[in-house]
């Protein structure tokens, strides 16, 4: 779970190279946006804080998914599915139902249960690893999900993408041994890190989100559950996290989850309101709570710890942030159209989508600005967003080759259709030269 960044008191600051700020850019209003070119709208008989995604929304959306998957492939994770209803009674043991039922939906009775819509994913993920044995030899075991949660936000509160009432989030749940849990954290905001630049974004501040000093921890006043030692060592762990990642980072008491401290990484829209957007946690409760066990070398059961951790956390605040820094000129792996074929007259239509075709057989998204739709230059603005458009003139059919023009105004020499179409989804694989992600983290063992 992620809660808002807050100003806080401390700057604490890394021996190592600092991570730089986020450069000066023009920020784009997600909302104006996102509308004007067709990746989202809402409608009152939906509601509010429930907007749908249209083609150009969902191609980018879909791109951002499955980029997340295998990123999360390659570093060990195991995709899951789980519900998102649940009996009451999960939510009182996780401890949400105690201190987080402010933010969730109305229990709805069905056949005398009470069933819930999920304001989070983690009590799921801990079933399924409670579900089956696991020894030490199985550690670190790391499962993700890209699911669907809720939150009772008030309609005040609301706006865009970046805070909705249903939101699927990009979560995942690591459970290791104590020995483990400093090196998959560490892991988890490399992973974080590397997104971010690959979709170039970047944060405006990370944050250790820390309990308040209201009650003590554990007590029946407290907003925090667990104990006062398991709380401290988790926050040393997260602090040796980020100084070894030689990251500036803020510490912010009151800003924990209810079950642990954070790492909230922050980030800004065009209006300059701050965000979380990524976290990365430990967690001694939900162990404790669901009784989760793993047979040691020993051969003594011992309890693991949860390592909560989400990349981009919901993918509608992504998405907000993707549009805010690029304006829909995404990168050319996100783009909803990446190369747009441009036939200068009727002649060269036949080319124009038999070059569509070949492109579509090579992954790439691809449409045709057709001759009859206005002239060449109207053609080429109109699609100015697209990273790639093919001319396609009486000398190109005549030799079947491509001239490629870049968003950027630059242009490349005429060349055989095949090869052009192979270097473009070249370009557009992000991971393509990528052996491993961030780290060589080994697959669960």
């Amino acid at each position: 779970m992620t809660s808002p960044g807050a100003s806080a008191p401390g700057l604490c600051r890394a021996p190592t190279a600092l991570a730089p700020r986020r450069k000066e850019r023009t920020m784009y209003d997600h909302r104006k946006i996102g509308r004007e070119l067709g990746l989202f709208d809402s409608d009152p008989l939906i509601g509010a804080g429930l907007p749908y995604w249209l083609p150009a929304g969902a191609a980018v959306r879909h791109a951002l998914e499955s980029y997340i998957a295998e990123v999360e492939r390659r570093a060990g994770y195991q995709r899951v599915y789980s519900p998102v209803l649940a009996k009451r009674e999960l939510y009182e043991i996780s401890g949400h139902w105690a201190k987080y039922s402010d933010d969730m939906y109305p229990p709805m009775d069905m056949g005398g249960e009470q069933l819930v819509l999920r304001p989070s994913i983690c009590p799921h993920h801990a079933l399924m690893y409670r579900s089956r044995s696991h020894s030490y030899r199985e550690l670190p075991l790391r499962i993700s999900e890209l699911g669907g949660q809720y939150r009772a936000e008030l309609s005040g509160a609301i706006g865009g993408l970046s805070r909705v009432r249903a939101m699927q989030l990009n979560d995942a749940h690591i459970f290791c041994r104590l020995d483990q849990v400093a090196e998959e954290a560490g892991n988890a905001l490399a992973l974080i890190n590397r997104a971010y630049d690959d979709m170039g974004i970047s944060a405006s501040r990370y944050v250790l989100a820390l309990p308040s000093e209201e009650a003590a921890i554990g007590s029946e006043a407290s907003k925090y559950v667990g104990d006062p030692d398991s709380w401290a060592r988790a926050a040393d762990l997260l602090r040796d996290v980020l100084d070894k990642a030689g990251m500036e980072y803020e510490e912010s008491p009151g800003d924990a989850a209810f079950y642990g401290p954070k790492i909230d990484i922050q980030l800004a829209d065009s209006a300059g309101r701050e965000f979380s957007l990524s976290t990365v946690q430990i967690d001694f409760h939900m162990p404790n709570q669901f009784g989760l066990e793993y047979v040691g070398a020993d051969g003594n059961k011992h309890r693991p710890v949860m390592v909560h951790r989400a990349i981009v956390g919901s993918i509608e605040r992504a998405m907000a942030q993707l549009i805010e820094v690029h304006g829909g000129a995404f990168p050319a792996w996100l783009a909803p159209v990446q190369l747009v074929v441009l036939p200068i007259s009727d002649a060269e239509e036949k080319l124009a989508a038999e070059v569509a075709r070949r492109a579509s057989d090579r992954g790439l998204r691809v449409e045709v600005a057709h001759a009859d739709e206005g002239s060449l230059g109207a053609r080429i603005r109109e699609n100015r967003l697209a990273p790639y458009q093919a001319v396609i003139g009486a000398r190109e059919a005549a030799a079947g080759e491509l001239a490629i023009r870049e968003r950027d105004g630059r242009q490349r020499e005429a060349a055989p259709v095949g090869p052009v179409l192979d270097r473009i989804r070249a370009e557009v694989d992000v991971l393509a030269d990528r052996q491993a992600i961030a780290t060589d983290a080994p697959a669960a063992r």
